[in-house]
């Protein structure tokens, strides 16, 4: 669906604007790997969750072929494996598949859809997914797109630190 989205994109906001867009976005990957070094994290204790990345098996296959795509983010996810860290899947195939739905109608109508109920219960099921998966002593890094709020869902046992905040509005989440 990127493909999709990048091009409805252009379309609406122009070469020019898209370009300046994901300037910022690896400006923003460079800023969330500096942010994790400093935490000086032992990343065999470490336990990454991934926007967007399914419970299924195959979690390594997926961060794989959208790091060899080009995605700055999947990247990272690699090379925090490759120092020791596990990949976790994060997500309900099944809600991932009524949220690509609703982009995918909303692209082609130009309009609104029922993304913040999907939404909403996506970050119901991340926040179950961490509580249950995290273990005593482990630290989790969640990479969480802006709109969503994981935090509401989490139990108060697990403490959040948000490592990077981008313009006040693009966050990711470190956990």
């Amino acid at each position: 669906m990127a493909e999709g989205l990048a091009a409805a994109m252009i379309e609406r906001l122009g070469r020019r604007h898209w370009d300046e867009y994901l300037a910022l976005l690896d400006d923003f990957w460079q800023m969330v790997r500096t942010e994790l070094e400093r935490l000086g994290l032992d990343y065999m204790t470490v336990d990454l969750y991934q926007d967007g990345l399914p419970v299924c098996g195959k979690e390594l296959e997926l961060v794989q072929k959208a790091a060899a795509a080009g995605s700055e983010n999947h990247q990272l996810l690699l090379d925090l494996v490759a120092k020791g860290a596990s990949l976790m899947g994060t997500e309900d195939p099944r809600l991932l598949l009524d949220e690509y739905r609703d982009v995918k109608t909303a692209l082609e109508t130009d309009g609104a859809s029922k993304r913040g109920d999907t939404l909403a219960k996506r970050d119901a099921y991340i926040g179950r997914r961490i509580s249950q998966s995290l273990g005593a002593g482990r630290t989790g890094v969640l990479f969480i797109g802006m709109l969503h709020d994981v935090e509401a869902h989490l139990p108060a046992d697990i403490v959040t630190t948000r490592l990077v905040s981008m313009a006040g509005a693009h966050k990711d989440k470190g956990r």
